[in-house]
């Protein structure tokens, strides 16, 4: 597998712009150091709205699926530190996705990402994730691109966190998750069209897709930070 272990969270939130400097110092000098003090936690890395939007995609790449019901995981969302405290409520409209990692293909990082939230049509599972098999191993040899993967999302057996207590609202979860990586921003725009509308819809998948597109900002392994 290309990405870092057989597990991955993904989530997506906004953040808006009048709080985006000291959020960036927040997550870039306090929250990476800390998750990637957590046994388990491989690589984090951001990227924000390639619009320049208030759009932030976050991938953690795990060991595997027992990081994410750990307990040294969950004493850190249960135990926020104050500066913490302070920025968890201002993560707008939070979807929070917790992966097995199904397909990786080509490298993990790049400085462009286009990510695709979709659910599978029931019965039909198998089909799509086949298609999307194929393809993700194609787009990872496409010109202007390095990787793409496949995740789903498995809710785990936990209770409501101290952290999400704070965001003040339950988190959305996309169902299965595409992550394609990219150094020219150009060949992410003419993927987009393979992958919104009724691309998917054709092999499997249950209506549009949620597709955005993002930049790197910042992305760091326990070396970089610990």
């Amino acid at each position: 597998m290309s990405l870092l272990g057989k597990a991955a969270l993904a989530m997506w939130w906004d953040m808006e712009s009048s709080l985006r400097s000291e959020f960036q110092d927040w997550h870039s000098h306090e929250h990476y150091p800390e998750r990637m003090g957590i046994p388990g936690f491989l690589r984090g890395t951001r990227w924000g709205s390639a619009s320049g939007g208030e759009g932030i995609f976050q991938m953690y790449e795990l060991q595997g699926r027992e990081t994410l019901t750990s307990a040294a995981y969950l004493a850190r969302l249960n135990a926020p530190s104050p500066w913490s405290t302070r920025m968890m409520p201002h993560h707008r409209n939070m979807v929070r996705s917790q992966c097995d990692v199904l397909e990786s293909f080509g490298g993990g990082i790049a400085g462009h990402a286009l990510t695709a939230r979709l659910s599978p049509v029931p019965a039909r599972e198998g089909e799509l994730r086949a298609a999307l098999s194929g393809l993700c191993r194609q787009w990872a040899l496409r010109p202007g691109l390095t990787g793409a993967h496949l995740l789903m999302h498995r809710t785990p057996d936990i209770a409501q966190t101290t952290e999400q207590k704070i965001r003040g609202s339950s988190d959305q979860v996309a169902d299965w998750v595409l992550v394609v990586c990219g150094y020219e921003r150009a060949a992410l725009d003419a993927l987009e069209p393979e992958v919104a509308g009724g691309a998917l819809a054709r092999r499997g998948a249950a209506g549009a897709p949620v597709v955005g597109q993002y930049s790197l900002l910042h992305s760091a392994t326990p070396m970089d930070v610990c």
